[in-house]
């Protein structure tokens, strides 16, 4: 059944399984319609998540370095839309591996004034040798993780810039119980969700890696964020320590 209703979803977005075929949807992707459709949908993520990215960014300036500064990275930056929740006087370096997010990052890097931009980076997960081991004071993460090409080499790039005692936020969507409905139309959407949405993954079970990653604390909470007719509802967030 998952296999037949595989088939119907990308008879469904043939016209994109065929631009990807003749190598025209990929560019098109990154540079028109993810940009766009993380917009829109991160416009009513950020409602349906705002409590939890409060609390979860409640602590941020307990991770202030000797300085009393807090340098924090943010992989994955996108339109910015966590900047809000970022402590006054915050020295941000933003990172994304897609150049294309820059006309909604300036706007919100204008209505987020508190905060000092030092540098935008075009940089994968995988690979942040432009930033000097030990530099930052925290590494931020927010549904990106679901994309990257390897979660252990963007956890270990996150535990070489951190300084020692500094830390790592998350707040990612994650796969469901293997045993509920959620987890099947996970399995259902995967294939065509992967595609149309730039090679983000429904199924992948981020707190193994989390966990087998070698933070010195962790703390991992599993919370939902519902998004109407999306199969992403299963999220987890919190941080670890170095």
């Amino acid at each position: 059944s998952v296999l037949l209703l595989r088939a119907c979803l990308a008879l469904l977005a043939l016209p994109i399984y065929l631009l990807s075929f003749v190598g025209m949807w990929e560019p098109f992707c990154r540079k028109v319609f993810f940009p766009f459709i993380l917009d829109k949908i991160g416009i009513v993520h950020d409602k349906k998540s705002k409590k939890h990215k409060q609390e979860l960014f409640r602590n941020l300036p307990d991770f202030r370095g000797p300085s009393g500064e807090l340098k924090l990275l943010e992989i994955g930056t996108g339109s910015g839309s966590n900047f809000q929740f970022y402590p006054s006087g915050c020295k941000v370096t933003c990172t994304d591996i897609n150049p294309n997010f820059q006309e909604s990052l300036s706007k919100n890097m204008k209505k987020n004034q508190h905060l000092h931009y030092e540098r935008f980076l075009v940089a994968a997960g995988e690979d942040l040798h432009q930033v000097p081991s030990g530099s930052v004071d925290a590494v931020v993460c927010t549904l990106v993780l679901c994309s990257v090409q390897s979660i252990s080499s963007t956890l270990r790039e996150v535990l070489r810039v951190l300084r020692p005692g500094g830390a790592f936020y998350f707040l990612e969507h994650v796969a469901a119980e293997h045993s509920s409905w959620k987890y099947f139309w996970q399995q259902v959407c995967y294939p065509t969700w992967k595609l149309v949405f730039a090679g983000c993954c429904l199924t992948r079970e981020l707190w193994k890696n989390l966990e087998e990653a070698k933070f010195s604390e962790l703390k991992i909470q599993h919370i939902s964020v519902a998004l109407p007719w999306t199969p992403i509802e299963p999220h987890i967030m919190g941080y670890g320590v170095k």
